[in-house]
């Protein structure tokens, strides 16, 4: 897979994505992720990406040139268009769905705004997709976009050392994930449940599928409705 992120605050990004398990996919080939800075592709000698609304009112808008040409660049290098998502509060807020989903993309450029947004004409013509991380406003779509290809680089195959390591999770299938134990046996007297300790597989899956069910009772029973 690859991503390619338009954004105003590049370190920022790449800061975060460089480290973990994100940043060994890179370093092993599996993900290509790149940040582009949109200030690069501005005509103004000042590198000026923003000015004033239409209409009045406060804050900046982001123009469309600058957002278009960085767009057009990384089309001519891949020789056709990615996948556009645009990080959004009004976008369609972000699931384990919606990540799997983009999971199954060849290549996603994520735009990230900032100040009061990007000129809706830049919507209309490039984005695909619109998604949000919830409903609430930040400061600009840098966080959002790491969130999101935080969520969909770990599925892409090859990423996480199995298969197994994310098909148990919370929301992966509908449920919060289990209650996780390791060593010590005993910790300020609460002890390993002993069925885990058992070897018995069955049990221990038997177990773990009652206690998702459980969880999710109790924490989301919001989820569960959603199930058969």
């Amino acid at each position: 897979m690859k991503v390619d992120i338009l954004t105003l605050f590049p370190e920022m990004v790449e800061g975060v994505l460089a480290e973990s398990i994100i940043g060994r996919a890179q370093k092993n080939g599996i993900i290509s992720i790149r940040c582009t800075n949109i200030r690069d592709f501005s005509t103004d000698k000042h590198r000026r990406v923003d000015d004033y609304p239409y209409g009045g009112g406060s804050g900046m808008v982001m123009q469309p040139e600058p957002i278009y040409n960085a767009y057009r660049s990384i089309c001519g290098e891949a020789g056709k268009k990615p996948f556009v998502v645009y990080m959004s509060p009004q976008g369609k807020v972000l699931s384990q769905q919606l990540a799997k989903d983009l999971s199954q993309k060849r290549h996603i450029l994520i735009l990230c705004g900032h100040y009061e947004g990007v000129d809706e004409r830049i919507i209309e013509e490039i984005v695909d997709m619109e998604v949000s991380i919830g409903d609430y406003v930040l400061t600009g779509g840098e966080i959002p976009a790491i969130v999101l290809c935080d969520a969909v680089c770990r599925l892409v195959p090859g990423v996480l050392s199995s298969e197994e390591a994310f098909s148990e999770e919370s929301h992966y299938n509908g449920l919060l994930e289990y209650p996780q134990y390791t060593r010590p046996p005993e910790f300020m007297g609460r002890t390993v449940p002993e069925v885990l300790l058992s070897g018995h597989h069955a049990n221990i899956t038997r177990w773990r599928h009652e206690q998702s069910l459980k969880r999710t009772q109790e924490k989301r029973p919001d989820l569960l409705d959603k199930k058969e």
